[in-house]
């Protein structure tokens, strides 16, 4: 993907495997505490992130649209960073594990930027309209900092933005997030969105949550597209959601302009990186898992943007 003259598009899209994760990734799969890794866990970790991309890699000759892309962090993914030219890097610039926006590097992130030369540069936002007003004017004033940085530098921003239900609205909807997903997320979301603009903040992507029918699918894209902004676009993410589910948000959105592509992860590799690390499959078993789950969705999404929005 270095080569500047790709956007990806609806016919050309951008299908990303994420393998950003930090904290959740060293507590849930290799005993982490308190986010601080031992030399032993730390080696894992970043192993664990060279086997999830030779899976990628080996998919490039197989993959039936689009171009594929990596999102994946410095702290335990440099060497994948160092590897993945070819295929396009998303740097993540957010302090994992948070609830509100924090910079990994403090006031050093745009150095790590320069440095690795990142294709998009990502944030991770959780945000919600009914949140403390003030938590969230200052998150939105130090993400139009991060913004601003970065179209000086000339590197685009990539938005992952989830909206949590209150409890309050997991309330009114009888309790179930399903019914939050559908009923309430797609307006909470173009809030969201509307809320950021308002602010100055200016992605080149949003990557959002899968939204259950075309018409959220188009109201995200108007919202994101609103006074002239005619080259912004979106992708899916994945939200570690079962394959099921995970195939209707992408069937929703892949024939609907504005979206080009997905950022998937722990639904493509959690697995197979489970059993590697306990023991029970080896390098070439848990390769081929990823490559298998990746392809898969990869055809599922190049399959569906062919069909007629709903």
């Amino acid at each position: 993907m270095r080569d500047r003259r790709y956007r990806p598009s609806r016919e050309n899209p951008l299908l990303i495997l994420a393998m950003d994760h930090r904290e959740s990734f060293g507590r849930t799969l290799f005993g982490v505490e308190d986010d601080h890794p031992d030399a032993r866990q730390h080696a894992a970790m970043t192993g664990a992130k060279r086997l999830i991309y030779a899976g990628l890699a080996r998919t490039r000759a197989e993959l039936p649209c689009g171009r594929a892309g990596v999102l994946v962090d410095e702290r335990y993914g440099q060497p994948v960073i160092d590897a993945a030219r070819s295929d396009g890097v998303v740097l993540p610039v957010e302090h994992s594990g948070r609830d509100w926006f924090e910079l990994e590097w403090g006031r050093h992130w745009l150095e790590h930027v320069r440095s690795n030369r990142p294709d998009f540069a990502k944030v991770l936002v959780r945000d919600n309209p009914a949140f403390p007003r003030e938590r969230r004017d200052r998150q939105l004033r130090a993400l139009r900092e991060v913004s601003d940085a970065l179209s000086e530098l000339g590197t685009p921003l990539l938005y992952e933005l989830l909206v949590p239900a209150t409890g309050a609205q997991l309330a009114a909807v009888g309790g179930t997030e399903d019914a939050y997903d559908h009923d309430l997320r797609p307006d909470l979301v173009t809030r969201v969105i509307a809320d950021n603009q308002a602010a100055g903040i200016e992605p080149a992507i949003w990557k959002i949550e899968g939204l259950e029918s075309p018409d959220a699918a188009r109201a995200v894209v108007a919202q994101i597209r609103v006074g002239g902004r005619d080259h912004v676009d979106a992708i899916v993410l994945g939200r570690d959601a079962p394959a099921a589910r995970l195939d209707h948000w992408l069937a929703v959105a892949a024939p609907i302009d504005g979206f080009v592509g997905f950022a998937i992860g722990r639904s493509i590799w959690e697995e197979a990186i489970a059993a590697h690390h306990r023991g029970d499959a080896d390098d070439e078993a848990a390769i081929d898992q990823i490559t298998g789950r990746y392809l898969g969705f990869a055809r599922h999404y190049c399959a569906s943007e062919k069909t007629v929005p709903g």
